[in-house]
């Protein structure tokens, strides 16, 4: 089978497998060291801290350190069914500090979690770019946010490409970098010194999708990857992405970690902002006033390997493509199960 990056397959060749997985969030030592309730005890307010806690020990994830088995589950599971490639669509480590890969304990979380990937899928994986390898503000803003630091370290250190195309046969698989992106929802986690660089850097990730969605041939069908589905309707603002939208067969987003936060979103699509309960309420809010533009990109989640506590469990999604494109693809999710790992300290 040809490498990644090979622009075309064999018109007989069999389907070829991709696996697909997000939100990792891997915890290396340095991050596992912080404990668990690191982020509950950076918060000086105990009312916010109290509800922070029951949001996430009852609905979104009690042991947020406590999923790394999760990972070498996830690979031996995808070369048991025979997937040859694989696209990891953002957020390789917990991101304690929230500060992206700028922060030491991020960074080893993230390098250890590509190290397994790349062992894996040698020659055959690609990566994209999520919002913790870039940090934001916590959820309430007390710590954390945009660090340029982190872009260097994920572009420069860890080799993620902020764009990356790849043909097979009459598919076009396109990647792009969600935060650059929707970086209007994103001013209150730039540094002000800072902001300038972000700016200009968002403006040449544009025009360089633009070309992407430019030099695709009229034949081919789209497969488009984006972690955090607030950047759709920021694409739907370029010209080159509105024509090539009747070519897209799919867009493969994460960030939201289960189908239940997707089908909520699609209910709360057009809510008005709200600016007065924390930094991550307000960037959802403005991020579902403008929702109902998810649908034109066919958008189906990638759920993260753990999901979400209410769940029980997250899993992968095996994609199995035809180079030919005489059919679409097929997508298969297969379950994992959290383990039980056991309760931390409380502070």
């Amino acid at each position: 089978m040809p490498p990644v990056g090979s622009s075309h397959l064999p018109e007989n060749a069999s389907l070829l497998r991709l696996a697909l997985a997000s939100d990792i969030h891997f915890a290396g030592p340095i991050e596992q060291a912080r404990g668990e309730d690191t982020d509950l005890l950076r918060i000086p307010n105990p009312i916010q801290r109290t509800a922070l806690r029951c949001w996430r020990h009852l609905f979104w994830m009690r042991h947020p350190l406590g999923n790394n088995s999760l990972l070498p589950t996830f690979l031996h599971q995808a070369q048991d069914h025979g997937c040859t490639h694989a696209v990891i669509n953002g957020d390789y480590a917990a991101d304690t500090a929230s500060l992206g890969l700028s922060d030491p304990g991020t960074f080893e979380s993230a390098r250890l979690c590509l190290d397994l990937l790349h062992q894996a899928f040698p020659n055959r994986l690609r990566l994209v770019l999520g919002d913790h390898e870039l940090g934001k503000l916590s959820f309430f803003g007390h710590y954390g946010g945009l660090r340029l630091e982190s872009w260097h370290r994920a572009t420069r250190d860890l080799q993620i490409q902020p764009l990356w195309t790849w043909n097979i046969g009459a598919y076009r698989l396109i990647a792009v970098t969600s935060t650059l992106v929707a970086l209007p929802l994103f001013a209150r986690d730039m540094l002000p010194a800072e902001q300038a660089d972000w700016e200009m850097l968002r403006a040449e990730h544009l025009n360089a999708i633009s070309r992407a969605f430019e030099q695709t041939d009229t034949r081919q069908r789209i497969l488009l990857f984006c972690h955090d589905p607030s950047a759709l309707p920021f694409l739907d603002t370029l010209p080159a992405v509105r024509q090539r939208l009747p070519q897209l067969e799919l867009t493969v987003i994460g960030h939201l970690h289960s189908e239940w936060i997707l089908w909520k979103s699609h209910v709360l699509a057009g809510m008005p902002r709200i600016p007065w309960l924390g930094s991550s309420i307000e960037r959802m809010s403005a991020a579902l006033r403008n929702a109902r533009t998810w649908q034109r990109f066919r958008v189906r989640l990638c759920p993260s390997l753990a999901g979400i506590q209410i769940e029980r469990g997250g899993g992968w999604v095996l994609l199995e493509l035809d180079p030919s494109g005489s059919t679409p693809c097929r997508w298969n999710r297969h379950r994992l199960q959290r383990p039980k790992p056991s309760t931390p300290a409380r502070p």
